[in-house]
């Protein structure tokens, strides 16, 4: 997988905006410094003036010379907006303080979002069907989505297990490049082995149900993200309407994504089949934007000098300079989509998905890591799959004849068609019975043997147990209680600065916005909850993903020895993240965090190491030639220079920290995850709206706070 996750106000899930996820996207390029001198001349420096002065570099070493080579990185903004801030300040708090107190939020401020949610529940449910609105339109929507998944479902199951692993098959070989190299034979190999371990854990009829939900939502969502990234790649105007919609969507945690559709379409496939495109749009969009945005104006310019026009330009010229970029939105589309659909379970999506939450809310992992299994190797296929076809593009060795390839897909039709009635008729449609295998029982075993032994009482160590409760209590408690009892005006204060500190007064009213309303809701203390295990799991990711990005930067064999692990972890779905926390810490907010980190880690990991490679050689030369160790160029010449990625990386960190943190209400984690959880469950969509708007406004928060700094250091 390309991306760093999720994503991106980049581009790319544009990995997770990860364009995404899930924001997703590359770090941009690193300012660079102007030289000063030529790279085969380290020694010539900004200042030749002899004697000492305030322009003189200083003696060969010393940190202070090196901090000048990188005086070009970008500089903390001027403080006149704090000095503005904290005059208002003066005025407006002693105000508030005496009007409403300096506790926590104010009931005085309260209003209730609650019982008109509710009561516009009632109504829906009452009217479903009778009103026009359902009649006339709704109704289509659910009754085609409805009739568009069973129609695919039927074709799998019409294929039978012998047609769809035949397929699968060589759909992979057909994008590896239709032939016996290396790369075909590899993506074949990956697709026959996911339906080979998909039928030996007897969940082929589950994943056949996924699959039908996933080819649906990925054709309507790579459908509608082509058209509005047509749009806003050919007008200026679509493309300044659609921006602020495509990043408010990409920090909106799956989740919230949720319940809106559950409201108008109740519990199952429309609904999430619905939030499932709507969720997954975004990437394709955005990189069918910039494909056409990048097309080279030469080519262009060549098209029109021949006579063309715009619509001739656009399907000889334009869309095939795109096609790089939009293979790339279809591969975070896809991955999108699983993800979705493996989270819309809990609206009753059904499939593998089902299985995995059934078995979490009882805490039986051995039962939930079947389907996990299945989930990620059905990710790993499609990312292969897609991964492979787009290294095709660029390949002079692919299949040069257009005869020769549509004899090719003639045959490898045939195939597909002979494997299906071969294999029904001779061993049926379904999965053999007898070529199953279960091992929920060996790992409920393991996982038994983990807690008892692993779990505490290990000399010096303590055990997993032991840490999960030492984390939240010397951790995430104090950070808990300290938000939960700070004064309400001073949080909203942090806030204003903070964004003031990255960005612009709209930036810190928006901010102020959005933590208000919170409070505004009535969901203060939990959101703070939510809030302190965002930080908490924040800090861990980014201390542990700046490490290993500055070693992989440095160090070759590292940087190879961690892109296969990082490429696996970015291709999991979300859900799939809380099975192994869960077996070795049990249930609770530790649980959530760590796999919160586990999850966030690739993309602060990639955009870290990206960063610090791109710093430049003429600044590290220069460095080196004042005698700099390895550690001095690091912290005075890299990492101030990479301060535009390390930006980027603290936005995709909290983006999608805050994306697992609300899951993790499934395994205990509470807060607001379990308002959305419970409001589901229990069809309370007041309770579960609030919270999923609360969750909604605190990304919002989190991602003003950290990403206007990031854009304006690229800019």
């Amino acid at each position: 997988m390309t991306t760093a996750t999720p994503a991106p106000s980049a581009p790319t899930p544009e990995p997770g905006k990860p364009e995404n996820q899930h924001k997703t996207g590359k770090a941009g390029k690193v300012g660079r410094q102007k030289e000063t001198g030529k790279p085969g001349e380290p020694g010539k420096t900004a200042s030749t003036a002899p004697g000492p002065g305030p322009d003189r570099e200083g003696p060969p070493g010393r940190p202070g010379a090196l901090r000048r080579l990188a005086a070009r990185a970008p500089g903390r903004p001027p403080a006149r907006g704090l000095l503005v801030l904290a005059l208002l300040a003066l005025v407006a708090v002693p105000a508030a303080a005496s009007a409403w107190g300096s506790g926590s939020w104010p009931d005085a401020l309260t209003y209730d979002v609650r019982t008109p949610l509710d009561e516009l529940d009632a109504w829906l449910v009452d009217n479903r069907e009778s009103h026009w609105l359902f009649l006339y339109f709704l109704l289509h929507i659910s009754n085609n989505a409805v009739s568009a998944v069973d129609g695919v479902l039927a074709l799998l199951q019409g294929l039978g297990w012998t047609g769809v692993t035949a397929a699968a098959t060589v759909l992979a070989w057909l994008a590896g490049g239709a032939d016996l190299g290396r790369r075909a034979l590899r993506t074949a190999a990956t697709a026959l082995g996911t339906f080979a371990v998909i039928g030996l854990l007897d969940l082929w009829a589950p994943a056949m149900e996924t699959l039908a939900l996933m080819v649906v939502a990925v054709a309507a969502a790579a459908l509608i993200g082509a058209t509005l990234g047509l749009a806003a790649g050919l007008s200026d105007r679509c493309e300044r309407l659609l921006r602020p919609v495509f990043d408010t969507m990409q920090v909106m945690p799956a989740f919230a994504y949720l319940l809106p559709f559950v409201l108008l379409f109740g519990i199952g496939t429309p609904s999430a089949l619905i939030a499932t495109v709507i969720y997954a749009a975004p990437p394709m969009a955005r990189l069918t934007s910039l494909g056409l945005r990048g097309a080279d104006p030469a080519a262009l310019e060549a098209s029109a000098s021949l006579g063309a026009n715009a619509w001739q330009r656009l399907i000889t010229a334009r869309l095939p300079l795109a096609r790089r970029q939009m293979l790339l939105g279809l591969n975070q589309t896809i991955m999108m989509c699983l993800s979705m659909v493996v989270l819309a379970s809990v609206i009753g999506a059904g499939g593998l998905g089902d299985e995995v939450f059934t078995a979490l809310s009882r805490v039986d992992v051995g039962q939930a890591l079947g389907p996990g299994i299945a989930i990620v190797l059905i990710a790993i296929w499609l990312d292969r799959t897609t991964a492979a076809a787009g290294a095709c593009l660029d390949d002079a060795s692919a299949p040069a004849s257009r005869r020769r390839a549509w004899s090719v897909r003639a045959a490898a039709a045939a195939f597909v068609a002979a494997a299906s009635a071969a294999g029904s008729a001779a061993l049926g449609r379904e999965w053999p019975e007898q070529w199953t295998v279960s091992i929920s029982g060996p790992v409920n075993t393991a996982v038994g043997w983990i807690t008892e032994n692993l779990g505490s009482g290990i000399p010096l160590v303590g055990g997993t147990a032991t840490w999960s409760e030492n984390f939240a209590r010397w951790v995430l408690n104090p950070l808990r209680d300290g938000l939960q009892g700070a004064p309400w005006w001073l949080l909203l204060l942090a806030a204003a600065a903070l964004a003031l500190l990255t960005g612009t007064w709209r930036t810190a009213l928006t901010a102020v916005a959005a933590l208000a309303a919170i409070g505004a809701m009535g969901l203060w203390p939990t959101s703070l909850n939510t809030l302190s295990q965002v930080l908490a799991a924040l800090v861990v990711t980014l201390l542990l993903g700046v490490a290993i990005g500055v070693l992989a930067a440095r160090v070759s064999w590292v940087d190879r020895a961690i892109r296969p692990v990082l490429d696996v972890m970015q291709t999991m779905p979300q859900f799939i993240y809380l099975i192994p926390v869960v077996a070795l810490f049990n249930v609770g907010r530790t649980a959530a965090i760590i796999a919160a980190v586990v999850y966030a880690l690739p993309a602060v990991v990639r955009i870290t190491a990206q960063g610090i490679r791109e710093t430049d050689p003429g600044a590290l030369e220069a460095a080196r030639s004042m005698g700099a160790s390895t550690g001095q160029q690091l912290r005075h010449v890299q990492l101030p220079l990479a301060r535009p990625a390390l930006l980027l990386a603290v936005n995709q960190g909290v983006v999608l920290v805050l994306a697992i943190v609300v899951i993790g209400g499934l395994v205990g984690g509470g807060a607001l995850g379990y308002g959305v959880v419970y409001g589901l469950q229990k069809s309370e969509l007041g309770i579960g709206l609030t919270a999923g708007a609360a969750i909604v406004c605190l990304g919002v928060l989190l991602d003003r706070i950290t990403q206007p700094a990031a854009s304006r250091d690229r800019r």
